[in-house]
């Protein structure tokens, strides 16, 4: 009996240290990972993960898990009717189960996708300030079952990984904020003078369509900046999930190449596409993997010179699929090269030259590390810059015959 009170009193001083360390960190991807490895370790259980729950889409995510990789954990989207995590989101409460294989509330589909088979469950609502932020979970208890000692000590971590989580996010946006705030301030000083002089009997109206042009140009900067700021304010803050499908990199490709066709074509650029033969499916979001690749491809065309060439292609090296953007274009500065991923960043000798936000390239940074993969750039000045963009992907995924065919066709045009 008494060494079950040490041994309690020991979790519990543990808590304290785990309370400390928690307080202090404000970046959220290390704040999630330090909780579930102490929710792991304080309810002796084989993993641990977190699930967040977005009030405003009313959906239910894996966000981190002791057991699962970066790129797996993210596509998994779970239902708040027809799960273990979704019934205690929608009830507040905690669930202790021995056998989740017995429960109807058990959704089979996480085993399948991650591959790691569920036992026992310890599942507590991460609630602060009447906010349900997401569920925190202890799987599988090798030596015997959960325990009131093990509910009560997560109950303890819970409510307090579920202040941090919230103050984490608002330390993100405020910061985000205090730069987007900054950011407004030269296109609304743009709009200000240029209302002022419209207002002022002595100009022309040569000099007014000029101004009401300048107008309508920083109106649709303003407008880009807006959606871009969303986008990277909701990947930042862990509320993007990843909608995973199985496709083929090479009609991805052709699609981007259509879609940047005309864009291509006012300045006589050539983009050009090679996709080798049985190349491997690419399991990840298609939309955002699309997004990012517009944004490179897009990028490409605008920093070319005349008559310039873009080039698509991609290869398998080990475990991951390489998509490579090349152009021959202007080049990036060596000074330049270590801010480009940074918000708001832009290369001081391009911007006279082309309107931009500097947030397209953080957010395909963001869209790629939630894959699990990264990006790289290289760049000579005078001759131009290729970015590579890293993805994991599972080898027995191979292209279809039909891929491979429909591919070489259109190389073929």
């Amino acid at each position: 009996m008494a060494e079950v009170k040490t041994e309690k009193l020991d979790g519990y001083r543990r808590l304290i240290d785990i309370a400390r360390d928690l307080a202090s960190t404000l970046d959220l991807d290390i704040l999630l990972s330090r909780i579930v490895h102490a929710a792991a370790e304080i309810s002796g259980a084989e993993a641990a993960s977190i699930l967040l729950f977005d009030d405003t889409s009313r959906q239910l995510y894996f966000q981190v898990a002791t057991n699962m990789d970066e790129s797996t954990r993210r596509g998994i989207v779970v239902p708040l009717d027809g799960s273990i995590a979704g019934w205690i989101v929608n009830n507040r409460q905690t669930v202790r189960i021995q056998n989740v294989h017995n429960d109807p509330r058990f959704f089979s589909s996480v085993e399948q996708t991650t591959g790691f088979s569920t036992e026992s469950i310890l599942g507590i609502p991460l609630v602060t300030k009447n906010k349900i932020v997401g569920v925190l979970e202890a799987l599988n208890k090798p030596k015997g079952k959960f325990t009131d000692t093990d509910e009560s000590m997560l109950m303890v971590l819970g409510a307090q990984a579920a202040v941090a989580i919230e103050n984490a996010r608002l330390f993100q946006q405020s910061d985000l904020i205090s730069e987007f705030v900054h950011e407004l301030r030269t296109p609304l000083a743009s709009l200000s003078t240029a209302t002022y002089l419209l207002l002022r009997p002595e100009m022309s109206q040569e000099q007014r369509d000029q101004i009401v042009n300048n107008i309508h140009n920083e109106t649709m900067r303003l407008n880009s900046l807006a959606s871009s700021f969303l986008d990277l304010a909701r990947l930042e803050s862990g509320r993007v999930q990843f909608r995973k499908t199985r496709f083929s990199i090479a009609d991805l490709f052709y699609e981007c190449k259509d879609v940047m066709a005309s864009k291509a074509m006012e300045s006589n650029i050539q983009i050009r596409v090679e996709s080798p033969e049985g190349l491997p499916l690419l399991d990840a979001d298609r939309d955002k993997i699309k997004q990012v690749l517009l944004n490179l491809l897009s990028n490409a065309v605008k920093y070319n010179r005349p008559n310039g060439t873009v080039m698509l292609r991609t290869e398998v090296i080990d475990k991951e699929i390489v998509m490579y953007i090349q152009d021959t274009g202007l080049g990036i500065p060596d000074e330049s090269m270590p801010h480009l991923f940074e918000k708001f960043f832009r290369v001081r000798e391009h911007e006279s030259r082309v309107a931009g936000t500097g947030l397209g390239l953080s957010i395909c940074k963001q869209i790629i590390n939630g894959h699990g993969g990264r990006i790289e750039v290289k760049s000579k000045i005078g001759v131009g810059t290729v970015f590579s963009v890293f993805l994991p992907y599972a080898g027995k995924l191979q292209a279809r015959p039909e891929d491979d065919n429909e591919s070489k066709n259109k190389d073929e045009k």
